[in-house]
């Protein structure tokens, strides 16, 4: 396992494998990207299938023999809107959505347009399908006066443990949900207003 660590880190940037010769940015995006679209025709095949923004990345690197240090989020947007466009230009759905950036903001808006993928692969069910957003629905919050209440001085119980919560973030802090297709932000509606 060392000896591939040491290995990594002599590459830098961009490089072809297996030979390591290095290669620019741009000639990465060249090979990334038919890549890219086959990876994610091939996502559609599975009905609800989708991919992490790392798991794509490890893909496409070891399917396009391009490999690179840099983390996806430095380079994802870059071969995802090509990508967006050649479905656009040939009357595909829109692949990129595959891609799942942040299964905590993904909504319904998002699954409808992963369900015309699978549609459009045949892997969807012979009733259509339903889309299916990642985030489960939040469960109503549970009152307080349900709780049993504990006899002062008598020993304590076995509990189920409390669920860590999420920590607020400040709206102007908040991820921004953005059209797969257009790139645009989206409305709260979810529903892109220059698409539909």
């Amino acid at each position: 396992m060392g000896g591939l660590v040491e290995y990594t880190q002599e590459r830098k940037g961009f490089w072809r494998e297996p030979e390591g010769t290095p290669t620019s940015e741009v000639h990465a995006l060249e090979a990334w990207v038919p890549v890219a679209h086959e990876l994610l025709g091939e996502a559609a095949e599975q009905y609800h299938g989708h991919l992490s923004p790392e798991e794509f990345g490890q893909r496409l690197q070891l399917r396009s023999g391009v490999h690179t240090t840099r983390p996806p989020e430095k380079w994802l947007d870059k071969v995802l809107a090509p990508v967006a466009a050649w479905c656009e230009r040939s009357d595909q759905p829109p692949l990129t959505s595959l891609v799942v950036l942040d299964p905590r903001h993904d909504d319904i808006h998002a699954a409808r347009l992963r369900l015309e993928c699978y549609r459009w692969a045949g892997s969807a069910p012979e009733d259509g399908g339903v889309p299916a957003p990642l985030t489960p629905a939040r469960a109503p919050r549970a009152r307080a006066a349900s709780r049993p209440s504990r006899v002062p001085g008598a020993p304590r119980t076995e509990s189920t443990p409390r669920p860590t919560r999420t920590p607020r973030v400040a709206a102007s802090d908040k991820p921004v949900n953005v059209c797969p297709t257009c790139f645009m932000a989206l409305p709260a509606t979810g529903v892109c207003d220059n698409c539909d």
